[in-house]
């Protein structure tokens, strides 16, 4: 199964709904909704993000615990890429619960199986830019630059994605007057997680969203991505007004 994260799947969206009610206070109604998004859940992709969600608002360590591996399972059926930054969450999730539970074996059996996915990223690309530039292949994009969403902010990192849709998300949310243009990057050099969104809302790095201090290449442009409607590009620059939280820069 190779399915990318796609903020307007119906699962997804669920859980995000879940995750508002539990903003909220609201436990027993994100409660219900995860078990809503489980029990709704096509697939394994679905139900590997359901379950994780249902693991962490339990409050009793045994039904955790159960969960968690659920969760676990389900990413491994998939075997795929685009959910293998969530395996050192899951672990760590995970031998917490066996900790908690008093069994210092499997604990440490689960932190070990945490570390090996812990290494060096394995991302293969392809990788992609948004923003509203004119650039050429062969240009280079640096760090240093004004953050789209924080005004006075240089930010000392650039970012990328292998998520062509969400590349196009920052194009359309960048600021300027230009034509929304998603590059093919190469990195050259040492990348990392983003940590703005990794272990944020879902485990892992399930947008594969990078960033790196050194620059990218432009090798390429592509035309073909799903753009955001006029209705999701006003709830994106509201919810960015509204944020308050701080950009780790």
């Amino acid at each position: 199964m190779n399915k990318k994260f796609d903020p307007n799947n119906v699962i997804i969206k669920i859980c995000m709904s879940g995750m508002g009610l539990e903003d909220c206070g609201n436990s027993e109604g994100a409660i219900a909704m995860f078990h809503k998004a489980w029990h709704e859940a096509t697939d394994d992709y679905e139900r590997f993000i359901a379950a994780y969600h249902l693991a962490r608002i339990q409050e009793n360590i045994t039904d955790k615990l159960k969960w968690m591996e659920t969760s676990l399972q389900c990413a491994q059926n998939i075997d795929d890429d685009n959910v293998k930054s969530a395996y050192s969450t899951l672990y760590i999730n995970i031998a917490n619960c066996y900790e908690e539970l008093g069994d210092s074996e499997q604990a440490t059996r689960n932190y070990e199986l945490a570390k090996s996915y812990n290494g060096a990223l394995t991302d293969k690309g392809p990788f992609y830019h948004g923003t509203k530039a004119d650039l050429k292949v062969g240009d280079f994009l640096i760090a240093g630059g004004n953050s789209n969403y924080k005004p006075g902010l240089k930010m000392n990192h650039i970012y990328f994605t292998a998520n062509v849709n969400g590349a196009g998300l920052a194009a359309a949310l960048a600021k300027g007057k230009g034509r929304e243009r998603v590059y093919i990057v190469e990195p050259t050099g040492e990348f990392e997680n983003d940590p703005n969104v990794t272990d944020k809302k879902f485990p892992g790095n399930l947008t594969r969203s990078y960033r790196s201090q050194e620059p990218l290449k432009i090798i390429g442009e592509e035309t073909e991505w799903t753009k955001p409607t006029a209705t999701k590009r006003r709830e994106w620059h509201e919810n960015l007004a509204k944020n308050k939280g701080d950009i780790i820069n």
